[in-house]
Order: structure tokens, then sequence, then C-alpha cells
């Protein structure tokens, strides 16, 4: 497999661009619009040139390539910390158990609070895998590679790491839990409100939404049914962050209701797992399958190959992974178990 994943480069907004024209809408941090796209290259940009390792206000961008074609195929991204721009807005579901006496009743009503509890929390997001390129365990590529990004800089994210996945979006475009919910407040449909997010911010959800609770009861029988409840397409991908070690804590998408996966940082698999070594040799043709990583900040690559381990603690690893990641005896490499 000669794909690898590489930082992403001002010359990657076409790329970027083509695929979000491919999403159907409802990614966010993936809108199809040059300007926003140009903006988060050039965030990119300043973040893989600062040399400070300490958290910031940061964005990264990673771009999957085949090597042997030059074409882009994928694309992901990380955020230092969520809500430092503006405030990072979630829906909370949490239970309300009144009881009264006289009636000899108990009435437990489920609430949606509108709450900013995962703010300074890293997020990993804007995954998006070409649909002809969907086999052959790319899309774990494109996921896990962030995970030994953030290994191999670890003090640039926060304790606390999260994931947003895409809620149900029906065959117009539309969203039942927006419609059900944050719709009635604001005249727009979803995918309005969605690009205007994408491209603008979330403040005007804090000048308008309500602020006090919203019962589920009072919703209309197809946004309850969808509230935590991923995308089909995002079914795998939540199935790949739960065996990371993300969960789902009753946190929603206020925008289409989708599940937030949420960790603490040095808990996720592919971080607590991850180990460092230098190579020495790259002829190994047989071992154990695994990520390897090299490079820092704006050299980052990943790619599939074969490790082992040596009584020296130095590692071999396959010829072919050696050459997509232009790798050579004495490199510093992490890995961690495929």
């Amino acid at each position: 497999m000669s794909f690898r994943m590489r930082a992403a480069r001002a010359d990657d907004l076409e790329h970027m661009y083509e695929m979000a024209k491919l999403t159907g809408g409802g990614f966010t941090n993936l809108p199809a619009d040059r300007a926003a796209l140009q903006g988060k290259l050039e965030r990119t940009e300043a973040a893989f040139a600062r040399t400070a390792d300490d958290l910031g206000d940061e964005q990264f961008v990673l771009m999957l390539e085949n090597t042997e074609t030059g074409q882009v195929r994928g694309t992901c991204q990380l955020m230092s910390q969520v809500g430092m721009r503006w405030p990072f807005y979630s829906y909370r579901l949490n239970t309300l158990t009144q009881h009264s006496e006289m009636l000899g009743r108990t009435v437990r009503a489920e609430l949606l609070s509108l709450v900013t509890d995962l703010e300074g929390s890293s997020e990993v997001g804007g995954l998006f895998l070409h649909p002809g390129e969907r086999a052959g365990g790319l899309g774990m590529l494109l996921a896990r590679s962030r995970y030994l990004f953030i290994a191999m800089h670890r003090a640039r994210f926060a304790d606390r790491i999260l994931a947003e996945l895409r809620g149900i979006i029906d065959d117009r475009g539309g969203s039942p839990f927006w419609d059900g919910v944050a719709g009635r407040f604001f005249g727009m449909t979803f995918q309005e409100a969605d690009t205007f997010n994408a491209l603008h911010g979330n403040q005007f959800i804090a000048d308008l939404m309500p602020k006090h609770p919203v019962y589920v009861a009072m919703l209309d029988a197809e946004a309850k049914k969808v509230i935590g409840l991923p995308h089909p397409t995002g079914r795998a991908a939540m199935r790949m962050l739960e065996s990371e070690g993300f969960a789902y804590d009753c946190y929603v998408d206020i925008f289409d209701g989708g599940p937030t996966m949420i960790a603490r940082t040095d808990a996720v698999r592919s971080v607590r797992e991850a180990m460092n070594a230098r190579i020495s040799a790259r002829d190994l043709d047989h071992g154990e399958a695994a990520l390897i990583a090299a490079g820092r900040l704006g050299s980052f690559r990943c790619a599939y190959g074969m490790r082992e381990r040596l009584e020296d603690g130095s590692l071999a690893i396959d010829a072919h992974c050696a050459r997509v990641l232009d790798l050579h005896e004495g490199d510093e490499v992490w890995s961690v178990a495929r």
C-alpha cells in the first residue's frame, strides 16, 4: 500500500475543496468554501511553524496521499483547544426527577441543556476519505495517524479530547433534530445554519438560542429518535473511536444531535501504546503490522508497515514502509500496533 499521511501544505486547497464537495453537508470542519478552507490551511501553516512546545489555540490538517500517483484521497484535522476563539456549545442530555406525595407519582423528564462543559478540550475531526478508497484500512490510517501525531507532540494538546460525529441527515439534506429544536428559533434551515457556522463560527447560537433547558418530551417524534445517533456513514467511525477508548457521555451536537465522543488523552489506546525508537534496519520481511510515523510538525508523515523491536531497543521496519516514509537508519520513528 503506497499511501501515507502527511502534513497539509498551502497547495492542498483544491484537494480539500474537491473533497468538501463530496461530503453531502453536515461536515462543519470541511465546508465547501475555498475561503474557509484557505483559512484552515493558513492556521495549519502557522501551527506547524510555531516551535514552542506548549498548549495553544491551533489547528492541524493532515492529508492522505498516494505516493505513487500524487493523488490526495483523504484528510483529517486536529484542534489543540476548542472554545478559545468563541464558545464551544453542546447539548447535555440529563434527567430531572420530580415526585408528588399527593399523587404518589414520580416523574422523570429528559432535558437538553445548552452547555460549554467541553471548552478547552482538544478535538479530532474533519475526517473524510474519498468514496473510491473506502477499503483496505485507509479510514483507520486517517483516524489513528492523528493519535500518533498527538503522542509525538503531546505537550501541544489538552488532557481531554473529543470527537463530534455527524448526526442523522435526511434525504433532502435537512436535520430532524435541527428542525425540532434550534430551527424553531432561528428561521434558518439546517443547511443554512451549518454553513454559517462553518464560515463564521457559532456566536449566533449564543445570541439567539434560548438558554433554558428543552424538555425532550415536547419535541416531535422525528427529533426525539435521532438524539445521540450517528449518521449511518459514521457508525464505523464511532466503533473505531470506542476501540480507542472514547465514550458517549450524553453530549450531542447542537445542530444535528449527533453524539460527541470523549476520552482522556493519555488513555486513548494509540496514544498510550505509542512507542518511539531509532531505526537500525530497513529490510524486515516479517513482523508486527503497525502504523509508523516520523517527522515533527510540518514534516510529519505516517503509513502502515511492519516492525520488530530489537534487543538493543532499536526498531527494524520493512523496506516498503521505509521507502514510502523516506526513512533511513538512525531516524527516529513512533509506532503503534495496527
